[in-house]
């Protein structure tokens, strides 16, 4: 599949990672969060959230690839293209060629992954005491080639109304799996309706739940978590819920 510089454009737009919107909604006033907390039925994945940055390998179906961060493309397979922005190339190539070359149904699939660790990011410190660097595979998406024959600004469209088709929990499982790759953590499965509704609940199942992070790197970390993204197992709800958010929304509280 030859990729031109055209191309080249729509498959980045294509293969963005949309926002996820948070656990309970952010009033727009002053950034806090509102007691109205997300609709989720049935069985609910808790996993971690890391702090890092978003990378992505773009998988097609030759097995040629790309590796991108959150908004734009760094590299392409032979060193056609190289940006070594936040060790994002560095760290995912070696994954990147472990890749089993295409996809039976011809489909291009987009990896994402966590790139975390040295120098990435303010909360880099939790994760490494020293220079350790690592990855975490978040969610995967199945791309035709035909989504890629429009233009950019009908792309941008078509991805912000949800037309990008993501893996569910078992296609997460079995690419790990089959490419070895590392997932992020899964905490705990939830039934929706026991979710919590408040503001205080969701502040305490995260520190019950996940009172330090799983992905530490090395001895030296200093531990502290960003949260969890929650997510039913056929991924039609998703949402996040950062320690963050919780603990500036419930001092400003505090404070009346």
């Amino acid at each position: 599949m030859t990729v031109t510089a055209p191309g080249l454009a729509a498959l980045n737009s294509a293969t963005k990672y949309p926002s996820i919107p948070t656990y309970h909604r952010l009033d727009p006033r002053n950034g806090g969060l509102l007691e109205e907390p997300a609709d989720f039925t049935g069985d609910v994945l808790l996993t971690e959230k890391v702090d890092g940055t978003n990378g992505r390998i773009v998988l097609l179906p030759d097995g040629d690839y790309f590796i991108g961060s959150r908004e734009e493309l760094l590299h392409a397979k032979g060193d056609r293209v190289h940006n070594p922005a936040l060790g994002i190339v560095e760290e995912l190539r070696p994954q990147a060629d472990r890749l089993q070359p295409g996809d039976a149904r011809g489909l291009i699939t987009v990896f994402y992954l966590e790139v975390y660790g040295r120098k990435i990011g303010g909360a880099a410190k939790q994760y490494t005491g020293g220079s350790g660097v690592g990855h975490r595979l978040f969610d995967v998406a199945f791309l035709r080639t035909e989504d890629l024959d429009r233009s950019v600004e009908q792309i941008s469209s078509w991805r912000d109304g949800g037309g990008q088709e993501f893996g569910d929990e078992a296609d997460l499982q079995r690419i790990a799996a089959s490419e070895d790759i590392p997932l992020v953590p899964r905490v705990a499965t939830v039934p929706g309706d026991l979710l919590p509704a408040s503001v205080d609940g969701m502040a305490a199942l995260l520190a019950g739940r996940l009172p330090a992070t799983r992905v530490a790197l090395d001895d030296g970390a200093g531990g502290t978590p960003e949260g969890i993204v929650l997510r039913t197992t056929d991924r039609s709800v998703i949402a996040k819920a950062r320690f963050q958010d919780y603990a500036r929304t419930l001092k400003r509280r505090a404070r009346g």
